[in-house]
């Protein structure tokens, strides 16, 4: 007994007892640093709408819609109380095919617009066009899904330089898109330029209302609410920031509708959707 009693069994203890120590630490810290990063992305802030460049805004709108994708479509039917359905379904019942049965979605994201066109309108072809890769990728799914992957082509191009040519389609459209494009006239040009003669060009987008109750109670959703609601479901809550800022930048109708007139456009229509909330801008192509 007096043997086993001796320095040994201790000296087992203390080399038993430090290894965990000196274990512990080294576990940790990757943790610790996986933390820092993702908190590093929840305070991510992006630059005002009217202090970017050009260039930053493409960067931006990449940027963005790259973090977002996973979650986009729940959150933009949840912060919009869905009236982003209604929205669109409003804008698929304008449509009018009576040439070509073709309909190009421009800035299609993730198709939910030429699905419903595709749907409501039986035996028209349409092709979805977007510069994420990411976005056209959920919409592949959801057009598969659909049972619509013969009426409906998806595109990775650039809404500035369309890659069709002129007099193509008979509707050309883009929900909640236009205000991510800096140069907004070009975009428009290029949608005339590829409807038929008498065809349509129709935008919907959401916009700033303008009188002091409207105007109290969207700021404080744009700006308060709707950035809280953003981080607890989104990894990059900066996002929803910039949406707020460039719906709240975005011209006013009679400005935006200049804007179709000067890219081309005639007979020009405004439809007031939810109290101003969204609008439907519909224009045409001159006749031949």
């Amino acid at each position: 007994m007096s043997h086993m009693q001796g320095g040994k069994r201790p000296l087992r203890e203390i080399h038993v007892a430090a290894a965990p120590a000196k274990a512990r630490p080294l576990l940790r810290k990757p943790m610790l640093q996986k933390r820092t990063q993702g908190e590093e992305q929840r305070e991510k802030k992006y630059p005002s709408v009217r202090e970017a460049t050009d260039a930053e805004r493409i960067d931006m709108v990449k940027e963005i819609f790259s973090t977002v994708t996973g979650r986009y479509d729940f959150l933009n039917h949840f912060l919009s109380l869905r009236r982003d359905v209604a929205w669109r379904r409003f804008a698929v019942k304008k449509m009018v095919f009576t040439s070509t049965r073709r309909f190009l979605d421009v800035a299609t994201g993730t198709t939910d617009l030429a699905i419903g066109a595709a749907l409501s309108h039986p035996g028209i072809t349409v092709a979805g066009l977007d510069f994420m890769k990411e976005m056209l990728d959920v919409g592949q799914l959801k057009i598969t899904r659909a049972g619509l992957s013969e009426s409906v082509q998806l595109i990775l191009g650039d809404a500035l330089s369309l890659p069709f040519p002129n007099n193509s389609f008979d509707v050309a459209a883009i929900a909640f898109g236009i205000r991510n494009i800096p140069d907004r006239l070009q975009a428009l040009r290029e949608m005339t330029r590829v409807v038929i003669p008498g065809g349509r060009v129709m935008v919907l987008e959401m916009a700033f209302t303008r009188n002091w109750f409207s105007n109290l109670v969207y700021h404080a959703y744009l700006n308060r609410l709707l950035p809280r609601i953003a981080k607890r479901f989104s990894l990059n809550p900066a996002a929803y920031g910039y949406l707020a800022d460039s719906i709240m930048n975005f011209p006013p109708p009679g400005e935006f509708s200049a804007l179709m007139r000067e890219a081309g456009m005639v007979d020009t229509e405004t439809h007031r959707l939810t109290f101003g909330a969204t609008y439907l801008y519909i224009g045409k192509k001159p006749a031949a």
